[in-house]
């Protein structure tokens, strides 16, 4: 029986979210073959690390405990990338994987890739190809070194493979369109590399695996007396909302300066409670705001659907927002989830009061017709299965040995 050896690095919460269907795919790849079994472990950076940013979403995702834990924590972000990039890389020497896993944008991304890449084991970067052309976010200088860095770039859609098309990436593989389950028995070798392929978006496969159960589960909307969208959802974690005093206060002035009536939640990020504290814009008795600390994924996914807006610089709560037909504003000046805009259900609102005010009054005055499952934008629900079932055909050193 041949054996293959996978190993994830993973740090922060949507991470976690992404790691959890890849499991759930290995799983499912294992019970149905005998010819090659794939082993798989996971090396948690800690980068997130207190219970409602970290145990509490492996509980709610029923991950299994990490085999690798680094405790690295927060800091600066070279000290951090470097302190992570030391220990995955003693990881990576003594567990000798055939492919290594890196998932997003984050300083552990890079310091899996980066370790990935200088020790010469083949790397697979999930969720490549996205660009904000924001160089000044660290989460962009992470993404665009950890792409260059790979072997296999698994894109979650089209403008993702037109992005790396752009910058000289050739070995695209069905042009780029998102290819089905049963398209992808195509072996992948060293030769090939770097493979860019669009396997749709991870995360839309973990909403689909986690709705039913969060709505069982959660029972959020009680806790805060909320009633079905009749309060607003916020959240910002963005290094470049919560490094900036000024546009962290912008926003929180926005929020206040909305016209309807309706309450407003906001489970606020560690790094961003340290920013609100800081300048004394931290108040929970807060007439129009409730600041609130981080809530679990399940409970998340609850507020996000019965939110009568999300306004959010995430990434991942933006495309949930529209998996689950939910109007949504980003508190940035951009996204790298384009395609979301040619729909009438997110706006781009930035940081002042009037922008924010205007996107919120653009999406209320909009019929909102939810998504056209045809469009496949995200894909549809199966890019883990098309993932393992790639990288499970990868010629191995064992397999040319």
């Amino acid at each position: 029986m041949e054996k293959m050896k996978l190993l994830s690095v993973i740090g922060n919460r949507p991470q976690f979210v992404k790691l959890a269907p890849i499991i759930r795919a290995i799983a499912e790849h294992n019970s149905l073959t005998e010819n090659r079994v794939i082993s798989h472990k996971v090396v948690h950076t800690g980068q997130h690390y207190s219970f409602k940013m970290n145990r509490i979403f492996f509980d709610d995702l029923e991950l299994p405990k990490p085999d690798f834990y680094l405790g690295v924590g927060s800091g600066p972000h070279g000290w951090q990338t470097g302190k992570m990039l030391a220990r995955v890389e003693k990881i990576l020497l003594d567990e000798k994987p055939d492919v290594v896993l890196v998932y997003g944008d984050t300083n552990t991304t890079l310091a899996g890739a980066l370790a990935a890449a200088k020790l010469h084991y083949p790397l697979a970067h999930i969720e490549a190809g996205l660009r904000s052309f924001v160089r000044s976010m660290p989460e962009e200088i992470n993404r665009v070194l950890t792409d260059h860095c790979a072997d296999f770039l698994f894109c979650p859609t089209g403008t993702a493979i037109s992005n790396l098309r752009n910058e000289g990436f050739v070995e695209i593989l069905n042009n780029g369109a998102l290819i089905g389950v049963q398209d992808t028995n195509i072996p992948l070798s060293r030769e090939q590399i770097p493979v860019v392929i669009n396997v749709g978006d991870v995360m839309y496969d973990s909403l689909l695996m986690s709705m039913g159960v969060a709505e069982k589960k959660s029972r959020i909307l009680d806790e805060f007396a909320l009633e079905p969208k009749g309060y607003y959802l916020v959240t910002i974690h963005r290094a470049e909302n919560t490094d900036d005093p000024t546009r962290v206060k912008s926003i929180i002035d926005a929020l206040h300066d909305i016209d309807d009536k309706k309450p407003i939640l906001f489970p606020v990020h560690p790094r961003t409670q340290n920013v609100l504290r800081r300048q004394g814009g931290y108040h929970l008795d807060d007439s129009r705001v409730r600041f609130t600390d981080p809530v679990s994924y399940c409970d998340m996914l609850v507020l996000e659907k019965n939110s009568a807006v999300v306004l959010t610089d995430s990434g991942g709560v933006q495309r949930e927002a529209f998996l689950l037909g939910v109007p949504c504003v980003v508190l940035r000046e951009e996204t790298e989830w384009v395609e979301l805009l040619e729909y009438d259900s997110m706006k781009i609102g930035g940081v002042q009061s009037q922008s924010v005010a205007s996107a919120i009054g653009s999406l209320n005055k909009q019929n909102q017709e939810g998504i056209n499952a045809d469009d496949h934008v995200l894909g549809d629900g199966k890019a883990a299965a098309r993932i393992v079932k790639l990288l499970a055909q990868v010629r191995t050193s064992s397999d040319i040995d």
